[in-house]
């Protein structure tokens, strides 16, 4: 396997740099954080490349908070400066890891996205008689810091990037606690092992495409599943042989234990297809996609909140119908023609 160095320069070049503000700005222009940053724009820039250059570099203090939908998670936001290197490394390093990526995972990837994995997963559940649904138990704050350097060793060999990337990693904040042990643990071993990733951070979203990428060539090439999609922690494998999938789970679940994570035991199920499966929040029939019903719950609460809003001056019509486009495209992945004239109806602009 080919080793790459030589990427630091690249790294720290100040056209990357200038880049990567430029991409991590999308969407946050107007924020506080990043107006300051781009106040003094060039004069940032080059403190950060002389940080970097002379490791003096230090990640800021992680902002948490906690969402509950559509379940419980701690969201961590880097300082915007921390969000700018991340994007100057994953501009060069991305690649790489890119080329061993399989064609059906799709998370974080850029012409991947929920749309095309929703269309692979649509397309096997309606070929194909039984699907193995698997979710990871806890995924992000499970990934273990150790068995991830080892792995993004395998490609690189650059010194000073392997030192940005053990940076950006050990300096991850603290995540919901994970107890699990693995054969060969002793009794305080998970207690001694850091893990866990930010969600939130565009280097955790790579790192995590990373950490289950053996896992994906696992099931191509070594257990001969040809029909099989992952979206981050959510994967599924398709066949006619009820029998193999049972097979392939214990399979599975002994590949994972090597990189100290498990399946959810509640989540994770065998069954057929033309029962209706969940995937990326619709449910998958044999002749129609609906949207999920939690889902629609959601939608119609954030259509409330954005009409409140709009009655009470504080957003336009355009901001509205801005906010509402990327759901509606979602939508346009079922058979939802009838849910989005209704959500255009009910939408009426009348201030009090």
């Amino acid at each position: 396997m080919k080793r790459h160095s030589n990427l630091w320069y690249q790294i720290i070049a100040f056209e990357n740099l200038l880049n990567a503000a430029r991409q991590a700005q999308r969407g946050k222009r107007f924020r506080h954080n990043v107006l300051t940053f781009n106040y003094n724009l060039e004069a940032e820039l080059f403190q950060l490349k002389t940080e970097l250059d002379q490791k003096t570099y230090q990640p800021g203090t992680y902002k948490t908070f906690e969402i509950v939908e559509p379940k419980r998670r701690l969201i961590s936001a880097a300082p915007y400066r921390d969000r700018v290197v991340h994007h100057a490394m994953c501009n060069i390093i991305v690649p790489i890891f890119e080329r061993t990526f399989i064609a059906d995972s799709y998370a974080n990837r850029v012409g991947f996205g929920t749309h095309r994995a929703l269309r692979r997963f649509t397309q096997f559940a309606r070929s194909q008689r039984y699907v193995l649904q698997c979710d990871i138990r806890q995924y992000f704050p499970s990934i273990d810091h150790a068995i991830l350097k080892t792995q993004l060793r395998r490609k690189l060999k650059c010194k000073d990037t392997l030192w940005l990337i053990d940076t950006i990693i050990d300096n991850s904040n603290e995540q919901d606690p994970v107890v699990d042990h693995f054969p060969g643990d002793l009794l305080l071993t998970p207690l001694q092992r850091r893990r866990g990733l930010p969600i939130g951070n565009l280097t955790s979203q790579f790192f995590a495409n990373v950490y289950l990428n053996g896992l994906d060539h696992f099931i191509k090439e070594q257990l001969k599943i040809k029909n099989y999609v992952r979206y981050v922690d959510d994967f599924a494998l398709f066949s006619d042989d009820h029998q193999k999938l049972t097979l392939v789970r214990s399979a599975i679940e002994d590949y994972l234990a090597g990189i100290r994570l498990k399946i959810h035991p509640i989540k994770s199920q065998l069954f057929e297809t033309k029962q209706g499966a969940n995937f990326l929040g619709f449910r998958i029939l044999p002749n129609q996609i609906r949207v999920r019903t939690e889902n629609l719950r959601r939608a119609r609460r954030r259509l409330r909140r954005l009409q409140t809003d709009y009655n009470q001056g504080r957003i336009s019509a355009q901001e509205v119908y801005q906010s509402l486009q990327s759901w509606v495209a979602h939508l346009e992945q079922g058979d939802t023609w009838r849910l989005r004239q209704k959500i255009f109806a009910d939408l009426v602009f009348s201030r009090p």
